[in-house]
């Protein structure tokens, strides 16, 4: 039986470093520095159990999603075209999926989003949900505030929400909108 191989790279980004984590299927994990790296590890070996892990081999994903992360940072561009290797429950996935449907530069409240989904009653498992997001930035769960309008819970830590925020909101503005 051939174990699942997985590979970890770094990438210095203006919010510090990310971890990267692809597998064959797709980027599985995209994980702030605020994450300790025995917080990646337990998460890769829950859902990956068995996995083998290769340190700063650089796969095509690897370098792709660099790439991708790089236009991104330099305001060119929106939302991200990655293979994804997502393990979560339904009501997770539903989550992630409508976290995508979030505009570029733009907010919206755990309620809203909880309603968008159909489960207008689900605000806090949405938060879960989100808190639960294994690939931040490229699934823009940084785009979700409290109904009140305040930054409230983020895996990078809420000085980098506040920071990726500004960012989508300054680039939208010099660029029109586009």
């Amino acid at each position: 039986m051939t174990r699942l191989h997985l590979t970890i790279n770094h990438y210095n980004s203006p919010v510090g470093i990310l971890t990267i984590v692809t597998s064959p299927a797709g980027l599985c994990r995209l994980a702030f520095a605020a994450e300790p790296a025995a917080v990646t590890s337990t998460y890769l070996t829950k859902v990956f159990p068995g996995v083998a892990i290769t340190t700063g081999e650089q796969d095509s994903l690897a370098r792709e999603t660099m790439v991708q992360l790089d236009e991104y940072f330099a305001g060119r561009r929106r939302t991200f075209n990655l293979p994804l290797d997502l393990h979560g429950t339904p009501f997770q996935r539903s989550v992630w999926a409508a976290l995508l449907e979030i505009p570029y530069g733009t907010t919206c409240s755990y309620s809203d989003l909880a309603r968008a989904i159909g489960r207008p009653r689900a605000t806090r498992a949405t938060g879960q949900a989100i808190g639960s997001n294994p690939v931040g930035i490229i699934i823009p769960c940084h785009r979700v505030i409290g109904k009140n309008g305040r930054l409230v819970g983020f895996g990078g830590g809420l000085a980098v929400k506040e920071w990726l925020l500004g960012f989508e909101h300054r680039v939208n503005q010099t660029s029109g909108g586009k």
